[in-house]
């Protein structure tokens, strides 16, 4: 369905405007009166990571006027493989102003706005009503909500798009004229059943794939011309080269946007809402959590133990922890690996950063190993604290 334009048209475009965005300007449905509304739209990107990245420069080279930048990470090798907005130069720089200068760079007509903090529920209202479009970058469930929230109840519309390993989609939420973001995920996945990017991997150049649709999206909506996807997802699959459409329709008893919502604020804890871990990891975990220095420790004093890591053996390919045997955490879930497990050994478990092991942990412990632990921090901790001679990913 088409939609009227977001925002209104600016005055008029100056001499170098009219030079930069010429091929916008002799496209019929763009034209004169849409790159003044490009000029005229103020547009947030939640996120200056993998789709922040191509989202960024494309919004600023096709000139809209105010861009709004969020992020509160600082710039790492790793991310230089799909994060294209950031250099070699801007390692240990925060993104948010990272990517600001390559944006300056690109379009130096239009004014950029760094917010370089994290988004949260005290601040997510206020820098949202500064914009008239959110596109949101964002890599983990409990932002996503907050970000559909805030955006439902100030009426915003704004662009989501999701990547992991070759799989990509997007949609446009607006709760005025569609479903919201809810109404697709009425729940967030159980913890630990959706790995993350940094879990499982990211083909660097899907990141350019679905941050282009989302920048095409939003200039649909500035511009109002086309047929936005909203109340659609898109569906892309990089190694069969296809893209599919999925109807998405609102739902009549979404807590916040259906007919009688329950949800009129914001909630009061998102990660609580989302849960990194499962209730049962989360007690396990409680009073059999040790350090990587604890780790350590034991293995200096040749304590009798048993070190499992429960990565994929892709990730122990790329680094490991001296002494540790590889069995995955699926291996865990699905009973295989108790016997695997020495009864007279201490059993001592990690993963990346803590999370799987965790949830490996609970599955140890009922079956008997009650004085199993796991590292809390997993190789990255090991890394940044223990052997900063090992690669990080």
């Amino acid at each position: 369905m088409s939609l009227p334009p977001l925002v209104e048209p600016a005055a008029e475009l100056t001499r170098d405007e009219v030079n930069r965005y010429s091929r916008h300007l002799i496209i019929p449905d763009v034209g004169m009166a849409g790159q003044k509304r490009l000029k005229n739209a103020k547009v947030l990107c939640v996120g200056a990571g993998g789709l922040g990245s191509p989202a960024l420069m494309y919004l600023a080279a096709a000139g809209v006027g105010t861009l709004g930048i969020i992020d509160f990470d600082v710039v790492d090798e790793s991310n230089l493989q799909r994060q294209i907005i950031h250099r070699q130069s801007t390692l240990g720089k925060p993104k948010a102003e990272s990517a600001a200068e390559t944006v300056r760079e690109i379009n130096p007509l239009i004014d950029i706005r760094v917010h370089n903090t994290s988004l949260d529920r005290d601040n997510v209202m206020e820098i949202f009503a500064q914009y008239d479009l959110i596109v949101d970058g964002t890599d983990n469930f409990a932002t996503r909500y907050m970000v559909n929230d805030a955006a439902v109840l100030l009426g915003k519309p704004y662009v989501w798009g999701s990547i992991y390993r070759f799989d990509g989609q997007a949609s446009v939420f607006w709760a005025e004229h569609g479903p919201c973001y809810r109404c697709l995920y009425p729940e967030p996945p159980p913890p630990g059943m959706v790995p993350s990017c940094a879990e499982g991997g990211v083909l660097g150049v899907l990141c350019a794939s679905i941050g282009s649709i989302q920048v095409n999206e939003a200039i649909k909506l500035i511009t109002g011309i086309g047929d936005p996807l909203v109340g659609r997802l898109t569906v892309y699959d990089a190694l069969e080269m296809s893209y599919r459409n999925v109807k998405v329709r609102k739902d009549p008893e979404c807590p916040l946007c259906g007919k009688n919502p329950t949800q009129t604020e914001l909630l009061e804890d998102y990660e609580a809402f989302c849960g990194a871990v499962s209730d049962e990891a989360a007690e396990a975990a409680k009073d059999s959590t040790i350090s990587v220095h604890d780790l350590k420790a034991m293995q200096d004093r040749g304590d009798d133990i048993f070190l499992v890591d429960v990565r994929e053996p892709n990730e122990y390919e790329i680094v490991s922890i001296p002494g540790a045997t590889l069995i995955p955490k699926g291996d865990f879930l699905n009973g295989a690996a108790l016997e695997q497990l020495p009864q007279e050994k201490k059993i001592v478990l990690h993963c990346k950063s803590g999370v799987r092991s965790a949830e490996a942990l609970a599955v140890v412990k009922n079956a008997g190993f009650a004085d199993a632990v796991h590292v809390g921090g997993g190789v990255v901790a090991w890394v940044n604290q223990i052997d900063p001679s090992l690669p990080q990913y």
